[in-house]
């Protein structure tokens, strides 16, 4: 992967997106979903209402030629894209529960993942997949450190986030199935062997659908991060993992009697760990990374439940040693 190469397709797309936004006056994620979809139909440009007009027509087709995809592998395209729906959090001022997970952080879920998955093909599923970037971050390293066939899904009840994430899939050349739907609804694709989501924090606002969750509230609204998390462990396999980034306080709430009571019936808990503070810009919206094994199979509770918190990432010997201790807990505690 080049981070010229990146750099260079983001400045390529983002020229493009602005031409298109004047042009279509719309969104900056809409404009992107437009020059992606020109891009997967082979450069061709749609025009409609002659708009874009000529001269837009020439400069796009000009940015269109500069862009050689079947040049890049897939993370380095995936890092492009990153950068453009970066500045988009900043442009459409998107919602928190849509923004990118931290390159960082999903490397931290995909090396977890990669740890603990020992397949040649495996089924992998985002309940809310956003713009597909956590989802794409875990396919490009499972690929590359497992060597992996992974057939992949993905849930979103916006449309722009998943016309988002069907070009950054398409682009990156991984064939995702995506689901427009509530993710609380039932869900029709194959069982997952593994799941992972960023979970939207917050409160779910359809109290009689929750109540056929287990997690759901005894009264009120129920947290929509408990029902997710029940319905992803639902939609596993027996023995499949989720790993998920969750409120740091997830157990300290006045619910989590109920979510505990939920997992010690369906799941094993294997692990917690708190990611740094330097992360998030305040203590309330901290995360942590919960993982959890559906029960069956050739499942069993760890010994010793992984527990931790992550240093500081800007201290390497720490990060390395923190490391080392996982892959010690991963030999002793997890069957391949």
């Amino acid at each position: 992967m080049s981070q010229e190469q990146a750099q260079t397709l983001y400045q390529t797309l983002d020229q493009a997106i602005g031409i298109l936004q004047t042009q279509l006056e719309t969104s900056y994620l809409d404009a992107f979903i437009e020059v992606g979809d020109d891009l997967i139909d082979g450069g061709q440009i749609r025009v409609e209402n002659g708009r874009p007009d000529t001269e837009a027509v020439e400069k796009l087709t000009a940015l269109y030629r500069q862009i050689k995809l079947n040049q890049l592998d897939e993370e380095t395209i995936r890092r492009g894209l990153q950068l453009v729906l970066l500045k988009d959090v900043e442009t459409d001022a998107i919602d928190a529960n849509h923004q990118l997970t931290p390159d960082t952080i999903g490397f931290l879920v995909a090396y977890l993942a990669s740890r603990v998955i020992h397949r040649d093909q495996l089924n992998l599923l985002d309940l809310t997949v956003g713009t597909g970037n956590l989802l794409t971050t875990v396919i490009n390293q499972l690929a590359e450190s497992n060597s992996v066939k992974i057939n992949s899904f993905g849930v979103d009840n916006d449309d722009s986030m998943l016309a988002a994430a069907n070009v950054v899939g398409t682009l990156q050349k991984h064939d995702i199935q995506l689901f427009h739907q509530d993710a609380l609804d039932p869900l029709v694709m194959p069982k997952a062997d593994l799941a992972v989501s960023d979970l939207p924090v917050g409160y779910y606002p359809l109290d009689e659908h929750a109540k056929q969750f287990k997690t759901a509230a005894q009264s009120g609204h129920s947290y929509v991060h408990h029902l997710l998390l029940e319905q992803a462990v639902n939609q596993l396999t027996p023995g499949g993992w989720g790993i998920f980034l969750v409120p740091s306080e997830l157990f300290t709430s006045v619910e989590a009697k109920g979510l505990v009571e939920w997992i010690q019936t369906e799941a094993h808990l294997q692990g917690l760990l708190n990611l740094p503070t330097e992360l998030f810009i305040n203590k309330a919206a901290r995360k942590a990374i919960l993982m959890l094994q559906k029960k069956g199979g050739n499942a069993k509770q760890a010994g010793q439940v992984l527990l931790g918190e992550f240093p500081s990432f800007k201290d390497s010997n720490a990060v390395r040693q923190f490391t080392n201790q996982i892959d010690n807990w991963v030999a002793a505690n997890i069957q391949k």
